[in-house]
């Protein structure tokens, strides 16, 4: 009599089930994006994906724009999951990953391989996927071609990827998945989570600190003559204004720390008042403490690492932000959590010092009124619309800034408003996937998004344009477009070279119609030249290309107009 069996499952069926198990386990951990770059390898994970109808998913044509809209999804803070099919298709995801890495953005990538035996035997689009992105991932891990006699282990294999991306130190976990052909599948019944209450698999805490370490960073606070200066990832914004108020210290905020609000002095004119000398000679401070990522300003940062002071700097997660050895003490702390318990052991008395720099701020920003305008009929500058753009936007809205000239302008002589979160890709300072993370941004808030980007960088990723129009995202992007890198135009390079030999090397001009090109992805574009039409254009939902043509060289005349106008309102 024989004995009863039952049938192995068929191997595409395999490699479905197994698929469909990975992304069951990363929705139960609270996954609602994908984002695919299409390919045929990848099959039985797009297919795995598009079934569930927990997750959004969007299909984007180019694989870097893709995982620059991945990383604008996690943002947020839970990660996307990112997939491409096999050879340079992964490739194309490395940029991605490494601002991920470095801005400790978590991100689930998947990218699909050929199976061992198709592997440096000349197979077509196969490439060395191991350990492909080096150090930059939290964790990588090839599982091998998909085998059922270990599917009790696939649910902890998620977990595991998820926990990784999304620990003390968020990033990006590289999961590379070989698939056998043929690669259509049926998901069978996939294996059951375990029958035990849920354990976090994550540890979102951070280090707590004792009661020495917190009283002895509250003694540092007792000084009269200190400065606070608040970045991304400063923690909560109104925890910080709380502090500052309670030492009776100003706050040097970038436009990414937020809007701090309260009675608390902001000065978001530091770098304009620090080009003053005599301001800054006489505002050197005792304790400096920094809280999140540094300011792009580099007369900010050069000023702060010259400054004979304790520097204190308190950061969610353990990474080096010190590049001049400036800072004596390092704090891993949820720089909100400490401000709130530094704020109930700190009382200074008023000295005048947060006053000093209340004056020195409003007579910088009369200054920046009185030369750029601000009025409707005021003529766009670079600027000008940096100082303006966050104004325009609804409340709840995300303003994404590209590297380079836009973020600076915007650090410079932007006027954030509350309920206005702005955004960069500062872990690698690239101008690659702008648009892209914009994007990514847009779909996972549902919420009005800006972006302020200059030519170079729109060329960079117009890739992103492909589909935009019918992605179900308000996205308005603001084109500075002066015809080539304007940044370098500010540099020693623009001076000491011929012009011929500047323009070819940095100024790099392109001569292209960047409204037809928008149009030509059946986006509404405009050119706009007034304060007044810049802001009917972003009163509008998107998804919009707006324009605004200026000089590179008229850029760099302008802002040295406008150090001139605040060194002569400030200097005594």
């Amino acid at each position: 009599m024989s004995t009863p069996h039952t049938p192995e499952i068929a191997p595409p069926d395999v490699a479905a089930t197994f698929c469909a198990t990975l992304i069951d386990e990363w929705i139960h951990h609270g996954v609602r994006h994908a984002v695919i770059a299409p390919g045929s390898r990848s099959t039985p994970m797009a297919i795995a994906l598009c079934e569930r109808s927990e997750l959004t998913v969007q299909v984007v044509h180019d694989e870097r724009a893709a995982s620059f809209v991945a990383l604008g999804i996690g943002l947020e803070g839970t990660p996307a999951i990112l997939l491409c099919t096999s050879g340079t298709a992964a490739a194309h995801f490395h940029a991605a990953i490494v601002e991920a890495h470095l801005s400790c953005v978590p991100m689930l990538v998947c990218t699909a391989d050929r199976p061992p035996e198709l592997r440096d035997v000349g197979a077509p689009q196969t490439i060395d996927q191991n350990k492909l992105y080096g150090d930059a991932v939290r964790w990588f891990h090839d599982p091998g071609v998909a085998d059922d006699a270990v599917s009790h282990s696939w649910r902890s294999l998620a977990a595991h990827c998820f926990s990784s991306a999304t620990g003390l130190r968020p990033g990006p976990v590289h999961l590379n998945l070989p698939f056998r052909e043929p690669l259509l599948g049926r998901s069978g019944t996939l294996p059951q989570r375990a029958a035990v209450p849920d354990r976090p698999v994550s540890m979102h805490s951070s280090p707590t600190l004792d009661r020495s370490d917190v009283g002895w960073l509250a003694s540092l606070l007792r000084r009269p003559r200190g400065l606070f200066v608040a970045g991304h990832g400063c923690g909560n914004p109104a925890a910080v204004a709380q502090l500052a108020q309670a030492c009776g210290w100003p706050v040097v905020a970038d436009a990414r720390a937020g809007s701090l609000g309260g009675a608390c002095t902001t000065i978001r004119a530091a770098d304009q008042l620090l080009r003053v000398p005599g301001f800054a000679r006489d505002h050197l401070p005792d304790v400096i403490v920094r809280l999140g990522e540094p300011p792009a300003s580099k007369i900010l940062n050069q000023w702060l690492n010259g400054c004979p002071a304790t520097q204190v700097h308190v950061a969610l997660h353990q990474s080096w932000s010190d590049p001049d050895g400036a800072v004596t003490h390092r704090v891993v702390a949820e720089p909100g959590e400490l401000c709130r318990s530094l704020a109930a052991l700190v009382n200074n008395e008023p000295s005048g010092w947060a006053e000093e720099w209340r004056a020195g701020e409003a007579l910088a920003q009369s200054a920046f009124d009185a030369v750029l305008g601000s009025d409707s009929a005021s003529e766009l500058s670079e600027p000008l619309v940096a100082r303006r753009i966050a104004t325009f936007l609804p409340e709840g809205a995300h303003l994404v800034l590209s590297s380079s000239m836009p973020i600076r302008d915007v650090e410079w002589f932007g006027l954030i408003h509350p309920g206005v979160s702005v955004h960069s890709n500062r872990g690698a300072n690239g101008i690659d996937g702008v648009v892209s993370t914009a994007i990514g941004v847009a779909v996972s808030t549902q919420q009005p998004t800006a972006v302020l980007i200059g030519d170079v960088a729109f060329l960079h990723d117009s890739s992103a344009l492909v589909n935009l129009a019918a992605r179900a995202c308000d996205l308005r992007i603001v084109l500075i477009d002066n015809d080539g890198g304007g940044i370098f135009n500010f540099l020693p390079q623009a001076a000491s070279l011929a012009p011929d030999q500047f323009e070819l090397l940095f100024g790099t001009p392109h001569g292209t119609d960047l409204v037809a090109l928008a149009a030509a992805h059946g986006l509404r574009a405009r050119w706009v030249s007034t304060l007044a039409e810049l802001g009917s254009a972003l009163a509008e939902p998107g998804p919009s290309v707006t324009c605004v043509r200026t000089d590179r060289r008229a850029n760099v005349t302008l802002h040295q107009r406008i150090t001139d106008a605040v060194v002569a309102a400030v200097s005594p």
